[in-house]
């Protein structure tokens, strides 16, 4: 699939999550009115840039037209930045830049099992098992907050520690998104970074989700992960950015 047909797909999607009527311009930005957008949080506001284009949601016209005016003059470079739009918005909180990336079957790169350690496999288990919440209560609220991994509606595949305690270390699923897209989610035990098996989990779930015809999306605030990402043939399309405004 080229990268203009995968971007197509991305922004069909977040028009979609838009929740409104809303279309990315062929350059610059779009501020649009959608109390309802599940680009972010209820009375944020929601900015997405894919390409050299972006969107943007506000809770009400007010500060659509706020945007519009402060947001105008800058640069979609400046607009990828949590700095650019902190100037230019004064936020109360700010929750990005998150990084946006796709994957095409074509450009898939699976993993290998040299992650693994003799003995261990990928299995895999339902979202509400048991040890999938002992495995986030290894984990800093941030870090599974982040993951979401209560949220997935796909099997999840996770790999267990090597050891007497056969504990989930890693796990990785995915959820359905508008738009047949596939969501991804990876969650690792702290003690257990570093050693390959986010990128083996995630791999699993990434199959699974082209064996069903799914858009693998993967979202990522921290360079580990978006590394994980591009280790697997993820491309880097676009940014998100959440800006909780002052009321």
């Amino acid at each position: 699939m080229p990268r203009t047909s995968l971007l197509s797909q991305a922004r069909d999607l977040w028009t979609d999550i838009a929740s409104t009527d809303v279309a990315f311009p062929s350059t610059g930005l779009t501020v649009v009115t959608s109390p309802t957008s599940k680009m972010c949080p209820p009375g944020w506001m929601g900015l997405v840039i894919l390409g050299e284009a972006a969107i943007a949601t506000a809770p009400d016209d007010e500060n659509a037209e706020r945007a519009r005016k402060v947001l105008a003059n800058l640069s979609i470079a400046q607009l990828r930045s949590d700095k650019g739009v902190a100037q230019a918005l004064t936020p109360t909180a700010v929750l990005g830049p998150t990084a946006l990336a796709y994957l095409t079957a074509d450009d898939f790169r699976p993993a290998d099992s040299a992650a693994l350690a003799a003995g261990q496999t990928i299995e895999e288990l339902p979202a509400d098992h048991e040890d999938l919440r002992a495995l986030e209560r290894l984990c800093s609220r941030r870090d599974t907050d982040e993951a979401g991994i209560d949220k997935i509606t796909s099997p999840v595949f996770v790999i267990r520690e090597a050891d007497e305690s056969n504990e989930v270390i890693a796990a990785s699923g995915h959820t359905s998104w508008p738009r047949n897209t596939a969501h991804l989610s990876v969650l690792t035990a702290p003690s257990a970074r570093g050693r390959g098996l986010a990128r083996a989990t995630a791999s699993a779930a990434v199959a699974h989700a082209l064996a069903a015809g799914m858009l693998p999306q993967w979202r990522a605030r921290v360079p580990e992960s978006l590394s994980v990402a591009r280790a697997l043939g993820f491309s880097e399309l676009g940014t998100q950015i959440r800006v909780q405004l002052d009321s």
